[in-house]
């Protein structure tokens, strides 16, 4: 006001808040730095609606924000610090990339469908009617032939694309730091990104993160259930399986009859727990396929309060606290059941006892490497082994005998980052000797014809030297989420999808005018129910 004269001010103050002016004058500098205008005329240039609702401001009205998307990034300055920071990383990781020699080189965006990944965004031709495009779950194969075509060094900002449910480390399409490189092993990859992860952090946060402790693929799943673990806390899983082997307990024995494995972790200092949050986690390893959860809390005088205490002896018991390193004051909690089931549940149970007790610090971060990742897994769905990552996974050379006997033993030259119990993104040493990749698609299943019909421009193009190559590639969402304290990707994408994969401001997926189906030559036949 001291800088307008009197009928200036009122011009000014008629306006409403989100209104847009002009405003021409003479500018100073103030002893802070700040400008100041003496305003000689002022000029509405847009108006606005209404003053933004109070709605807008923290998370009250998802729904709206969503919808609204343009009227949020305004007025939610949290939201907006995200792409500030967003665009920082971003020139960071360009600058630091360019500065080693990494080329930066699009790929095409319109590809070919090929197998063994999530499920394609298909795009129909026109100009070739009956025939399809897909959307790249990533630019994998055009990175290889990038190797071919001796580009040693490459990398890309790039969109993704994959048809699978959402969750919030998860959306439809979302963006990728890519990365491949020619005459290198695994150390290689794993030292240069290390550093670019340390080195962004340092300049944008300010923070020093530590060197990368590493984990093969099997350490995760036995101390933590999963491939991607948590290591902020500890509450490691212990395999009790030799332990309880001989005792009468039907639970523990029955699992072990099938081949199973009994399992336990130890919620330090939780004894105490009420029995109705001990029952709430119990319905929550449900969810995993638990049939069921043992407990047994350890009071403050050494007695014990057990579930399960009068289907094992005292001694029995004994042992497997002594197993479990129980103390005065803990909580054991056991499942038993196929490795797979127990993995997931008591991966999950840590997870949620963590998140009660609040040992879930956003500001903590805790980086490892996962190695030796499994080359294949076998699908019941489709009755065979499929590829972990991809099909041009290179394995471990020392276990290319068991390929035929033991497919599933074979461990991959495969890597993934982990931040927090969220994977940031993986990569592998490729395949590049002809012999090695065709058995690889004998062991999945291709036919040669198959092979052909699905990669044969791949495989026209190793015809012509491959190098030795690996490459790697970051969820670029997802450490940015992870980095500004997000609990949601969608707070890092500027006009992000909500659960169902639509777009609430665009009101897409949309039907589309009849003329242009009529141009792909699709129709759209009504689903008749079965009787």
């Amino acid at each position: 006001k001291d800088e307008m004269d009197e009928e200036a001010y009122d011009r000014f103050r008629k306006y409403d808040i989100g209104d847009i002016v002009g405003v021409k004058g003479d500018v100073f500098r103030t002893q802070k730095g700040e400008m100041s205008i003496r305003a000689h005329e002022i000029t509405l240039l847009s108006k606005s609606l209404q003053p933004l609702p109070e709605k807008f401001h923290g998370l009250t009205d998802k729904e709206l924000r969503y919808r609204q998307r343009y009227v949020d990034l305004t007025v939610n300055p949290e939201v907006k610090r995200n792409f500030v920071i967003r665009s920082k990383f971003i020139k960071h990781v360009r600058d630091f990339l360019d500065e080693r020699g990494y080329m930066e080189v699009e790929t095409p965006v319109l590809i070919k469908s090929t197998p063994e990944g999530a499920r394609d965004f298909v795009v129909p031709s026109r100009m070739n009617q009956g025939q399809f495009y897909a959307l790249p779950q990533s630019p994998q194969t055009f990175k290889q032939l990038l190797m071919v075509a001796g580009f040693d060094r490459y990398y890309q900002i790039v969109k993704c694309f994959r048809d699978e449910d959402l969750r919030a480390d998860r959306q439809p399409e979302f963006t990728q730091i890519d990365c491949e490189m020619s005459f290198v092993e695994r150390e290689d990859v794993l030292g240069i990104f290390e550093d670019m992860i340390r080195h962004l952090f340092k300049e944008i946060r300010g923070i020093d993160i530590p060197a990368f402790p590493r984990m093969t693929w099997h350490e995760a799943m036995e101390q933590y259930g999963c491939d991607k673990p948590d290591i902020r806390f500890g509450m490691e899983l212990t395999n009790v399986t030799d332990v309880v082997k001989d005792c009468e307990f039907v639970v523990f024995k029955s699992a072990l009859e099938n081949g199973g494995s009994v399992r336990g972790i130890n919620a330090d200092g939780q004894a105490g727990m009420p029995r109705k949050k001990i029952d709430a986690l119990v319905e929550y390893a449900k969810g995993f396929g638990a049939k069921g959860l043992a407990y047994l809390a350890i009071h403050e005088d050494g007695s014990y309060k057990c579930s399960f205490s009068k289907f094992m002896k005292p001694e029995e018991l004994d042992a497997l606290v002594k197993a479990m390193d129980g103390q005065p004051g803990d909580l054991l909690f056991f499942a038993a059941d196929k490795n797979k089931v127990v993995f997931d549940v008591l991966g999950n149970l840590r997870l949620e006892i963590a998140r009660q007790l609040d040992l879930l610090k956003k500001d903590d971060f805790k980086f490892l490497w996962v190695t030796e990742f499994p080359l294949l897994e076998y699908s019941e769905e489709e009755g065979r082994y499929v590829a972990m990552h991809h099909p041009f996974t290179m394995p471990m050379e020392e276990d290319l005998p068991l390929i035929d006997t033991d497919p599933g033993a074979v461990r991959a030259k495969a890597y993934d980052i982990v931040l927090n119990g969220t994977e940031l993104g993986g990569g592998s040493v490729r395949i590049h000797q002809d012999d090695i990749q065709e058995k690889m698609f004998e062991v999945l299943g291709f036919t040669k014809e198959r092979a052909r019909e699905q990669f044969g421009f791949l495989l026209d193009a190793f015809k012509y030297g491959v190098p030795p190559h690996a490459g790697l590639a970051y969820g670029l969402d997802r450490v940015v989420m992870l980095m500004v304290g997000a609990d949601s990707i969608r707070d890092v994408i500027a006009f992000p999808k909500v659960k169902d994969a639509s777009c609430l401001m665009m009101e897409a997926p949309a039907p589309v005018d009849p003329k242009q189906l009529e141009d792909l030559d699709i129709a759209i036949v009504e689903k008749k129910e079965e009787e």
